[in-house]
């Protein structure tokens, strides 16, 4: 009996009795019937369309959910990708990322718009700190009721969140300063923020663990049991199911069989996906990342946070951009402005770093902002240290887009925002084909994982029985036969 045949029949092996395992059966049901999925799998939205189209695509072709990663991209490359999915999968499930920012609230707000008249139905909110009027005019346009006096919401947002603050924010109803603002601009009215009491403002959360990008660093085996414990707290208020999925070193059939062990409705992969053929990224960061152990991350300051001290999980093998992004970062505190830069320091920045000087810099930070978002010109004549965080960003925002184009003059500088499950998957994958990086494709990783994980959790049931039962699981091809 091959290994597909024995994790869909019931097996006796001696005393014990093996039910079948199916992908599907792995994670919550009644979220894959609400979404329209066929397995428990999601794909998240790695920013600067990392994520991209292409993956997008192919993960919902293969019955499972992939967030195009929109943050880092301006309104009209949002709406290109809008354009072409809503062309190419139609009614297939997809999603698109709308993220915290902080310091571009224009920008939120107008990619939040841009959803609501496009008419998508499903966002990732990820790197969130507080719950924003965007968000929360993007979940509760168009509340109303069902036939049934169900409260219903057109518009889904899962969250993907690290802290229990947090996540208390998105799986309790919008705040009422939020609803009372909703109600004034005539988004709302007051039987709709009525309405809106009754629901949260996200049904599921992702439970982001260590991971690559934005994260808190926090270890899955904690994070996601206190997750899980919020949802059984707040559960009774509601009539529909709060749901917790799990993110953050998923890439290997244990993690993933954990996950779901754990009670994780869904699991949400993002480093190993990069490394897939159809990622935004570039194929010299393919290689990079294929290369890549799990000791090779560092955390560094993130671009779109960088006045706040936030940092991100980047790749530290095979490139400096963590230490210069560092050095920035301890410039941008010492000093209040370029000018009190000393001209040592400041030439060392020029040479290494920048390699132009300053002044010619910040002219091109301000044709960009110019044109993006000239508020931050305003606050940059009158606050000279805003001035030179916008010059610094400048190196911390290109420098994951020189990744991505796979610009070899700047190999050095690439910020390769990455995990330690990126390490994990490639030694899971060592002695595969899957161990060159150009055989990877998202679906099919997404499909080992999952089939992997149906075999770790039916020798997971043997053991409990007395029956040994530790034979590795290994990568194959030709999975698709068990994924109808």
């Amino acid at each position: 009996m091959n290994d597909i045949e024995a994790i869909s029949r019931s097996l006796r092996v001696g005393s014990a009795i093996v039910p079948p395992v199916l992908p599907r059966d792995l994670g919550d049901r009644t979220f894959l019937d609400e979404l329209g999925l066929r397995y428990p799998y999601v794909t998240g939205s790695m920013a600067n369309g990392i994520a991209s189209v292409e993956l997008v695509e192919a993960i919902s072709r293969a019955g499972m959910l992939g967030f195009f990663g929109a943050a880092g991209l301006s309104v009209t490359r949002v709406r290109q990708a809008i354009d072409r999915l809503q062309a190419s999968l139609g009614q297939q499930p997809f999603g698109f990322n709308l993220i915290h920012s902080p310091n571009e609230p224009r920008l939120e707000a107008e990619v939040a718009e841009l959803y609501h008249t496009c008419g998508i139905r499903l966002v990732e909110a990820s790197a969130y700190l507080d719950l924003t009027l965007p968000l929360v005019r993007y979940r509760l346009r168009g509340i109303h009721t069902g036939a049934d006096g169900r409260v219903i919401c057109p518009n889904r947002v899962i969250a993907k969140v690290s802290r229990i603050e947090v996540a208390t924010r998105f799986f309790s109803p919008a705040p009422e300063r939020l609803l009372a603002e909703l109600l004034r601009e005539g988004t709302l009215t007051a039987a709709q923020a009525e309405l809106a009491q009754r629901v949260p403002v996200a049904q599921e959360i992702t439970a982001e663990a260590d991971s690559g990008g934005h994260t808190d660093n926090r270890p899955a085996i904690t994070l996601i049991p206190t997750l899980l414990a919020l949802r059984d707290r707040l559960q009774p208020r509601y009539d529909v199911p709060l749901r917790v999925g799990a993110a953050g070193g998923i890439a290997t059939p244990e993690a993933v069989a954990a996950a779901f062990q754990m009670g994780a409705a869904y699991v949400l992969t993002g480093s190993i996906n990069q490394a897939c053929r159809e990622s935004g990224s570039s194929d010299a960061v393919r290689e990079m990342l294929a290369q890549a152990e799990q000791a090779d991350v560092i955390m560094a300051p993130a671009a779109d946070m960088f006045e706040m001290g936030v940092k991100l999980q980047v790749l530290k093998r095979g490139t400096m951009f963590a230490m210069r992004a560092a050095r920035l970062y301890e410039c941008y505190r010492n000093y209040a402005s370029l000018e009190a830069i000393p001209a040592a320091e400041r030439q060392t920045l020029e040479k290494t770093i920048f390699r132009a000087p300053l002044d010619t810099i910040w002219a091109e930070t301000q044709a960009f902002w110019r044109e993006r978002d000239p508020v931050q010109l305003e606050r940059a004549a009158q606050e000279p240290k805003h001035r030179m965080a916008l010059v610094f960003r400048w190196y911390l925002g290109l420098s994951s887009r020189w990744a991505n184009a796979g610009e070899p003059t700047r190999r050095m500088d690439y910020q390769v925002w990455c995990g330690p499950a990126m390490g994990a998957f490639n030694e899971w994958v060592r002695g595969s084909y899957l161990e060159d990086w150009r055989n990877r494709q998202v679906a099919d990783v997404a499909r080992n994982l999952l089939w992997g994980a149906c075999v770790r959790t039916r020798q997971h049931l043997l053991r409990l029985q007395g029956v040994p039962a530790n034979e590795p699981v290994r990568p194959r091809r030709g999975l698709e036969e068990m994924f109808p």
